[in-house]
């Protein structure tokens, strides 16, 4: 990661988005335990990159303003910025160009695969 990557993870539940998040974030250097914000659609841990964390799962379809309200477009493309979007799906219309699609797909009880993996611009 350089910064200002918006990454978009999509997959059934239980297919590995939060652990990749997880992951993500030792990797940026951050200490802390990175959990699903779920229920507040957005957690922020600093390391050497700031990882801003979302997840979309609970928002129905007129959830637009709530995201808008969270300060989106003044956090993705920040050069100290890494945002990655659980569900991301949901709000695919909103996106900027250039974001990372990761699919997560489940192939059996305790293997997962990536299958699709793109960069739009």
């Amino acid at each position: 990661m350089k910064g200002g990557e918006i990454i978009a993870l999509t997959g059934n539940l239980g297919t590995g988005k939060t652990t990749f998040v997880q992951g993500l974030a030792q990797g940026l250097g951050i200490k802390e335990r990175v959990l699903s914000p779920t229920f507040i659609l957005m957690r922020q841990y600093q390391g050497e990159l700031d990882l801003y964390h979302l997840d979309m799962y609970r928002l129905d379809t007129n959830f637009y303003e709530e995201v808008r309200n969270l300060g989106l477009q003044e956090i993705w493309g920040k050069e100290k910025n890494v945002v990655v979007i659980e569900w991301a799906e949901k709000i695919k219309d909103h996106l900027p160009s250039g974001t990372i699609w990761i699919d997560f797909t489940q192939i059996g009880e305790e293997r997962l695969v990536k299958s699709d993996f793109s960069v739009k611009f």
